[in-house]
């Protein structure tokens, strides 16, 4: 397997692979990583870092899944606070009291799209296999955010509904902010059709000429990835304070999972980012 990334690096402890940010590993009051498909212990489609309980593995492969990757980022497996995605935009603001949810505890929300803290000591944790991570680190006012956009998240404008929260409860000014988006599936590989297009083309003020590209045959190709920086550009965040991953996740299958790579047929990874 090949790897090259001008944005990210791959980092290996113990036979477990993860993915960070150049740009995010610059803050010391922050902790990040990217999980592959790599290094765990699941089997079958979901070989072997699958980090999903929802997708039909056996929850104890799932829990060693999180332990093993726990060991090789450094990360704490009982700070954890999951999202309960559905492709919407709603945020949801946790603490402390909100550990272990999605992941030791039962979820106790149907729609989470996002999640903000201010509290160190609490692991925001989202699921991805192609649509968007957003990461978000307000280092001025100590806050952050991660949030899932696939399509209809990122037609949602959920980065604006992110930082439109974490200024709402903790003063950010986005600004400040610090934003890295993906890895996802990009403009070389995500064809849709003219409905799920419209939703894009209709962003008049975003110039979507530049990230949704028509083709012969009726459909579409779009960049979410450049879609969600524009949206993130709009709602404040300076453009030098935005790092686009170069890794498409289908290109990359072989490392990152990628639902449309798979077919469906695959596991989850996990982005966490939690204040230190």
């Amino acid at each position: 397997m090949k790897f090259f990334s001008k944005t990210m690096t791959l980092n290996n402890f113990d036979g477990v692979p993860y993915l960070t940010y150049n740009s995010l590993s610059e803050i010391k009051s922050v902790k990040h990583a990217f999980s592959t498909r790599l290094g765990g212990v699941s089997g079958g489609e979901f070989a072997s870092m699958n980090l999903a309980f929802n997708r039909g593995d056996k929850p104890e492969n799932v829990t060693e899944n999180y332990k093993r990757l726990c060991k090789s980022a450094g990360l704490d497996y009982e700070s954890f606070v999951a999202s309960a995605q559905d492709h919407h935009t709603f945020v949801r603001a946790v603490t402390a009291e909100d550990k272990g949810i999605g992941i030791y505890r039962p979820r106790d929300m149907q729609s989470v799209d996002a999640l903000i803290t201010n509290e160190p000591g609490v692991t925001l944790v989202t699921y991805y296999a192609d649509c968007t991570p957003l990461f978000f680190v307000d280092p001025k006012q100590r806050a952050i955010g991660l949030a899932h956009a696939g399509w209809r998240g990122t037609a949602g404008r959920i980065g604006e509904r992110v930082l439109g929260e974490m200024h709402r409860l903790y003063n950010t000014d986005p600004g400040d902010v610090i934003a890295a988006i993906g890895p996802a599936i990009s403009v070389c590989c995500y064809e849709v059709d003219e409905p799920c297009a419209e939703n894009f083309l209709s962003m008049s003020e975003l110039d979507p000429d530049g990230f949704v590209f028509p083709k012969q045959d009726g459909k579409f190709m779009l960049d979410l990835p450049e879609a969600n920086r524009r949206i993130l550009v709009h709602s404040g965040v300076k453009p030098e304070n935005i790092t686009v991953s170069d890794l498409c996740t289908n290109c990359n299958s072989d490392l990152l999972w990628s639902h449309r790579a798979t077919g469906g047929k695959r596991g989850t990874m996990s982005a966490f980012l939690t204040l230190v």
